[in-house]
Order: C-alpha cells, then structure tokens, then sequence
C-alpha cells in the first residue's frame, strides 16, 4: 500500500506553472521591449563568425606582459580582499542584531548597504582620482566593495547563531566580547572562510576589468585591443584570463576540501 507524501510543515510549494507561465511571459514582453526579435538586431548577429575568425589564431607575442599583467590582478583582488576580511568581520559583529540593539545595527547596515551600492569600478576610479592611477586605486577599490559585499554575508550568518547559546552564555555575565569570540565567531567561522574565499574568486574575475579605469591589471590591456581592434590579442587576454580564473578556482576549491566539512 503506497501513501501519499504530505509536504512538511513550514515547507513553501514549490513555484506553481501558474507563476512559471507569468514569468516567461514578463521575460518575452522584456525582450521584444528591448529589441531582441527586430530584424535589424537578428541580421547583425551575422556579423559574430567574423568576429571570432578575427580573434583566431590569438597573438603569443604579448603572452608574458599579459601573464605579469594577470598577476597583478591576482595581486590586486587577495590585498583587497585581505582588507576586507579583516574589516567585515568587527563591521558584521557591529552589525548583528542579536549582540547590539538597532541604534547601532541599523545606522551601521544603511552605511554598509551605501558601500556596497557603488561597483567596484566606480571605487576604483575615485581611487584613481584619490591617490593615482596603478594597483593601489585597484586595492582600495576592491577593498571598499568586498567590504560593503562581504559585511552583509556575515551579519545574516551572525544572525543566524542559535539564540539559546547566547543566551546561555548570557547568564554568566561574561560581556559581549566574550559572547563574539566564544558563540558568534566560532559557530559561523567555516561560513566566514567559505564567503571569504567566494569573495576572492569573485574579485579576480571583477579586478580584470579596474584596469579600463587606470587602476592596474590585464583591463588595460583588454581596453587597449579592444581600441586599436587588435582581436588576437584580445582573444590571447581572455585566455590568459581564463586560465588563472579556472587556476584560482581550482585552488579555493582545494582549500574548501582541507578546511571545510562536507
């Protein structure tokens, strides 16, 4: 005799065809908006096989300016990242709404939510105005970004520590500084390390393009081919970029495997 499972409790149905049928119908009503079936937008879609017959066979010539180039993005992204590490986590601590009442958590989030509104190219370039154009605007530019980024991961994981450990620690007095190194971080630490780690994969790809603003890395020479339509060695860029981004993942994943559980 079969039985007929019942949902769990609290369990949210899945999106009904109803709602699934609504989107696909606001999506097509988007892309006939925006042009995507004019004769005259599906006819220039003609012209990509020339474009990528003319990135082939991709220039070696610039490969190692293009590797020490990448570096630097590499560079770029773990400082700024590193930064914002070590300025989330106090910020996010800040921020948690079980450890400090809303007259500091709320000022403190609309700040955050400010910081991470503005892109990190547009970080970059006021860092470029800031303190000139190279690696150092990309840093600072980065930095900022992941800051506002990263601060909104890890204060919905603070939030998300079981009240009732706090409150038992609570009961022995030990104050709040006790209640963050001993609850709070602890519970959410391997949280802490996986964002940490998606926030570098993610700036290694964001920092490629700082350099179209002055701020250091491969984006400069991205911008450059793309000016003088030089498309091997745009395609050899991409490549290089490639490489280090799968390079990049390949070892956060390693380090996911080492210090994460499954």
């Amino acid at each position: 005799m079969t039985t007929t499972p019942h949902p769990v409790r609290g369990q949210r149905p899945p999106v009904g065809l109803a709602v699934q049928l609504a989107i696909a119908v606001v999506t097509l009503s988007l892309l006939i908006r925006f042009g995507a079936f004019d004769p005259a937008v599906v006819a220039r879609f003609g012209n990509l096989p020339a474009f990528v017959a003319g990135m082939l066979p991709p220039d070696p010539r610039p490969l190692p300016t293009l590797v020490m180039s990448m570096i630097e993005t590499v560079m770029i992204a773990f400082a700024g990242t590193s930064i914002a590490v070590a300025l989330s986590v106090p910020l996010a601590l800040l921020s948690t709404r079980s450890l400090f009442g809303d007259a500091v958590t709320v000022p403190l989030r609309f700040v955050l939510s400010v910081i991470r509104t503005v892109p990190s190219i547009i970080w970059a370039l006021i860092f470029v105005v800031t303190v000139g154009f190279g690696p150092l605007a990309g840093v600072l530019g980065t930095a900022m970004y992941s800051t506002g980024y990263l601060s909104k991961l890890l204060y919905e994981a603070f939030d998300a520590v079981d009240r009732e450990v706090l409150e038992a620690i609570r009961v022995m007095r030990v104050g709040k500084l006790a209640e963050m190194r001993y609850v709070v971080l602890p519970e959410a630490a391997n949280y802490v390390l996986s964002q940490s780690l998606f926030m570098f994969e993610y700036n290694v790809r964001a920092s490629a393009i700082l350099g179209l603003v002055g701020a250091g890395g491969i984006g400069f020479y991205i911008l450059a081919y793309v000016q003088v339509l030089d498309y091997r060695s745009l395609s050899t860029a991409l490549i290089v970029l490639l490489a280090f981004v799968l390079a990049v993942d390949f070892v956060s994943s390693r380090v996911r495997k080492r210090f994460l559980p499954d």
